[in-house]
């Protein structure tokens, strides 16, 4: 790739830039280390091939993406240059230095959409079922398995669960999720059943002064930590003869994509996800893997129940 010098006229209109950014928009050193890097290495490029940058053209910018690519280049880093180069001709543009912006019409590299990996119900039983109850901590793993995948939580809004947030006589629990929205999770009757028990026997022997308020304890008393949540479910994963990369965040994959193959509206996995676009929750609806097409009765058993109460309630509240 290019190693040719920047001329003088490209090296000034690059630190010009760089310094708007970074007195003018506030970014910060790491930020306008990448942009200098990315933009030399493409003023290079241009030195090396006898471009001019007052008369680049499109396909001179697709040929520097393409030789990026060529190069191994990984693709976000070319999705992350694209818009950095871009973004400059753009203020070339707006600042004279440039009669016109030759990549207003070009578009930047699209992330490849990846569909999310997602257990059976064979494998989502022998996971639950790798824990040992008959100690505080096993329960409180038992109940923490069945909580993160019947409810579909991110690990973070498990952990920052308080001892207020369920509801003893409903399916329900509050979570914290992400930008600090509060939103109400249902519960199967599986997970109910641990989680009260967790409650009753688990929790009072973690239990410390220091820990009152937070629902999931550690050995020593104090709240559970994303880290431990992860090392649990990789053991867990591990004694169950799972793959090494089985993770927290596996369990909501699992959920969403079970409860759209037992038949739930889109939107309403939205809500019970958390999502703030329908187009997140969508993509489950791609996943095709054969493995896991059997109905799931264990941890979401009750769920489909409440929905349809739910539903029924509105329904008459509208007549």
């Amino acid at each position: 790739m290019p190693s040719a010098a920047l001329t003088d006229n490209h090296q000034d209109a690059l630190d010009r830039y760089l310094s708007l950014l970074q007195h003018g928009r506030g970014l910060s050193p790491h930020t306008i280390r990448n942009y200098r890097s990315d933009i030399s290495h493409f003023l290079a490029w241009l030195e090396q091939h006898d471009h001019q940058l007052a008369h680049l053209s499109r396909a001179d910018y697709r040929q520097y993406l393409a030789d990026l690519q060529n190069d191994g280049v990984a693709e976000g880093s070319v999705r992350r240059r694209a818009s950095t180069i871009r973004s400059f001709t753009r203020h070339l543009n707006r600042t004279n230095h440039l009669e016109r912006d030759p990549l207003v019409l070009a578009a930047t590299p699209k992330a490849t959409s990846y569909l999310p990996t997602v257990l059976s119900k064979a494998d989502v039983d022998a996971l639950l079922s790798a824990t040992d109850a008959s100690s505080p901590a096993g329960l409180r793993d038992r109940a923490m398995l069945e909580i993160l995948y019947g409810a579909g939580l991110r690990v973070s809004e498990l952990v920052g669960m308080r001892t207020t947030d369920h509801d003893a006589d409903y399916n329900a629990i509050r979570v914290l999720g992400k930008g600090d929205k509060q939103r109400v999770a249902l519960i199967g009757e599986s997970a109910r059943h641990w989680l009260q028990r967790y409650l009753r026997d688990g929790r009072p022997a973690l239990l410390s002064e220091k820990s009152k308020r937070w629902l999931w304890l550690n050995r020593f008393g104090g709240p559970l930590s994303t880290r431990a949540v992860q090392l649990s479910v990789q053991r867990y994963a591990q004694r169950a003869g799972l793959p090494d990369d089985v993770h927290p965040h596996l369990l909501r994959h699992s959920f969403a994509t079970h409860m759209l193959d037992g038949g739930a509206d889109v939107r309403v996995v939205q809500e019970l996800l958390g999502h703030a676009s329908v187009s997140t929750t969508q993509i489950y609806t791609h996943v095709t893997d054969a493995a896991r097409r059997d109905t799931v009765e264990h941890a979401l058993d009750g769920i489909a129940d409440i929905l349809r109460e739910r539903r029924s309630r509105d329904e008459d509240d509208e007549q």
